[in-house]
């Protein structure tokens, strides 16, 4: 709330904690410094070396505008506009996910298997902001992508990512549904790399997510409002189609989702499926190769 009296750094930062804290915020004291960082246009070590530095009315406003968007479970990056995710920051829209740390993982990988690759092409579907594919195309050289999204709004954001991050020449974001984008040469060319984090959470889940996620990220990016294993049913087969001959699927999956998964690639005809942990311990990524097959024999 605003008085007579000039709003500081400090005394900012002290009701901001207090609400944050009273609506039940976790890490009440990092959210309020992050956003009044921003709001005050200052950087965060200067919140505690020098909290009696005044904050103009309009700066102190803009603040406790944010903090009342938190205080109702607004994420930070929501509120922000953006999150940085792998090496940059993304932009966010309503139609994206947050980009969240456990998915680092799912890129990582990507770049281990492509890292040797010659010019790798990747397919992600679901792209959303368009992390995935523009973290990975950002550390392979030569790599081109094409990122796949139901949604419009989904797809302007990531266009616009690539824009911020000079990768727009590398990668190319198109509406689709499923592979219905993809055209006869994108088929015939194939992909070193087919990869996405798909809607993986059951319905019944839902109803245990966090306030931040429920009301805040786009349901149709969070579940397929059954087992959550819809996605793979059809990208397990989709992927086999759409690779090349040596080239390789990752998924990112939820939670006890890996035995479910990995044998669906094995139907659909990849072999020597593997799984990554996230830094928490949790299963979080399956991959398979799809062999290299000449007549009489196979090298995986």
């Amino acid at each position: 709330m605003s008085s007579d009296t000039p709003s500081t750094l400090g005394s900012l930062m002290a009701e901001a904690v207090a609400a944050l804290t009273d609506a039940g915020i976790e890490n009440p004291r990092m959210d309020a410094r992050i956003l009044l960082a921003r709001a005050a246009g200052v950087d965060g070590g200067r919140i505690s070396a020098w909290p009696e530095d005044i904050v103009p009315d309009d700066k102190a406003e803009t603040f406790r505008g944010m903090i009342a968007r938190r205080v109702g479970h607004e994420p930070v990056g929501r509120i922000l506009g953006e999150r940085d995710f792998w090496r940059h920051t993304f932009k966010l829209s309503p139609e994206t996910l947050e980009p969240r740390p456990d998915s680092e993982t799912l890129v990582e990988w990507a770049i281990d298997f492509l890292e040797d690759a010659d010019a790798p092409r990747i397919v992600d579907f679901g792209t959303g902001t368009g992390c995935l594919l523009l973290s990975a195309i950002g550390d392979l050289p030569g790599a081109t992508g094409i990122g796949l999204d139901l949604s419009d709004g989904a797809v302007a954001c990531a266009r616009e990512n690539a824009k911020l991050l000079e990768l727009e020449e590398n990668v190319e974001f198109r509406v689709s549904d499923w592979d219905s984008a993809l055209d006869d040469q994108d088929r015939a060319e194939g992909f070193d790399l087919v990869m996405s984090n798909p809607p993986y959470i059951t319905v019944d889940e839902m109803t245990t997510l966090s306030p931040e996620v429920q009301k805040f990220d786009p349901r149709l990016a969070l579940t397929d409002e059954g087992d959550g294993l819809a996605a793979y049913r059809v990208l397990s087969r989709v992927a086999f189609d759409l690779a090349k001959p040596g080239g390789f699927v990752i998924f990112e999956i939820g939670r006890g989702q890996e035995n479910d998964v990995g044998q669906m690639l094995v139907e659909a005809g990849f072999v020597g499926v593997e799984y990554r942990e996230d830094l928490g311990g949790i299963v979080r990524c399956v991959a398979a190769k799809k062999t290299r097959c000449s007549v009489g024999r196979c090298i995986i």
